[in-house]
């Protein structure tokens, strides 16, 4: 396992990192598998652990508590906020008022003192940058925490984070876990170059793409939409749908050219955002521990000049062949109030 400088926290991170989403009720509801498949992960070097607060309400980080009993000074163990966690409207977002709270539980359920990296898991624009940062500098000066950091933010407002931070002499966010794949690239435009200019460490997310450089799912081959990650978005593996076919056409370019460097596909997917110099580790999201064995396989592995260039024929860089899910959108995309002008408005213009 090799291992690399978390950014500016003084922090060494392994490049792998253990992301446990498929611990609890939506992947592997077996808690002593679950903590069997940690164990393996961590006897194997990996040090860096990842979960949420939201990931299974919260079973994941429970899972996480009972696997690091007795290991939790060896793990860099990182959690997230942001998510509602339950029906009352207070309960998510990124407010003093539920990160204070959030954090609290979060430390329960990891059955720990202290959280080494603490992520905002997506953008609040409800809640004023400046707040979020002043309470996450707290949690840091009270030690309930030890670095901060955001989480699929784009790259404007990581940028503003680290402007407001300057300005106000609160803390700044230290690291960012942006989604980065062969088939979404997309980060490499502006999200990871502004990475490097503030020092930021980064931890990426679906390096197999939500399931399609699993090697499962092949074109001309039939899927079956009703079980696995078919089943969770049938959207994204339709084949009557022609930008699916599309997709898998150029997962086929990726399986060929992992067959003539001897890996498997996850492995060369895994591999390839290590290859970005922003990038810290990338995280693994195994369900059982033949699942870690297997993507620990390719750990040592290094892409060269030669394949790197290949990969960019296939997906030229900054290109996105697929729309990751569980990406912020702003709300000038998603409401069409925001780009519609009143229509008395239009009408006294004219």
């Amino acid at each position: 396992m090799r291992y690399r400088p978390l950014g500016r926290t003084g922090i060494e991170v392994s490049t792998y990192c253990l992301g446990t989403m498929m611990f609890g009720s939506v992947g592997n509801k077996d808690h002593d598998a679950s903590v069997r498949a940690i164990h393996t992960a961590l006897d194997a070097g990996i040090n860096f652990v990842d979960t949420a607060d939201m990931y299974s309400a919260g079973e994941s980080e429970t899972i996480v508590g009972k696997a690091l009993q007795g290991r939790r000074d060896d793990v860099v163990l990182a959690t997230k906020v942001y998510f509602p966690m339950g029906e009352d409207p207070n309960r998510r977002g990124n407010g003093r008022r539920w990160i204070t709270r959030a954090v609290e539980e979060s430390l329960k359920r990891l059955d720990t003192d202290w959280i080494d990296l603490y992520q905002v898991h997506r953008f609040d624009p409800r809640t004023d940058i400046e707040e979020t940062l002043g309470v996450l500098g707290d949690l840091v000066a009270q030690g309930k925490i030890r670095a901060f950091g955001s989480s699929t933010f784009p790259a404007e407002r990581i940028a503003e984070s680290h402007h407001v931070a300057e300005r106000r002499g609160l803390s700044r966010f230290r690291t960012e876990q942006p989604p980065y794949s062969l088939l979404g690239r997309g980060v490499e435009t502006a999200v990871l170059p502004t990475c490097q200019r503030y020092e930021m460490g980064v931890l990426t997310w679906s390096p197999l793409a939500s399931g399609l450089l699993t090697g499962k799912y092949r074109a001309g081959q039939p899927i079956d939409l009703t079980v696995g990650r078919a089943a969770l978005s049938p959207h994204r593996f339709d084949q009557s749908i022609p930008e699916n076919v599309a997709k898998l056409d150029t997962v086929e370019q990726f399986a060929l050219l992992a067959e003539e460097l001897g890996c498997t596909l996850p492995e060369l997917a895994i591999a390839f955002p290590l290859a970005h110099p922003a990038v810290t580790s990338v995280i693994i999201g195994p369900r059982t521990q033949e699942q870690v064995e297997s993507l620990l396989k390719g750990a040592t592995l290094t892409l060269d000049d030669a394949t790197l260039d290949r990969i960019d024929e296939i997906v030229p860089p900054g290109v996105d062949r697929y729309q990751v899910d569980g990406v912020w959108r702003p709300d000038s995309l998603t409401n069409p109030a925001t780009r519609r002008r009143a229509v008395g408005d239009r009408a006294a213009g004219e």
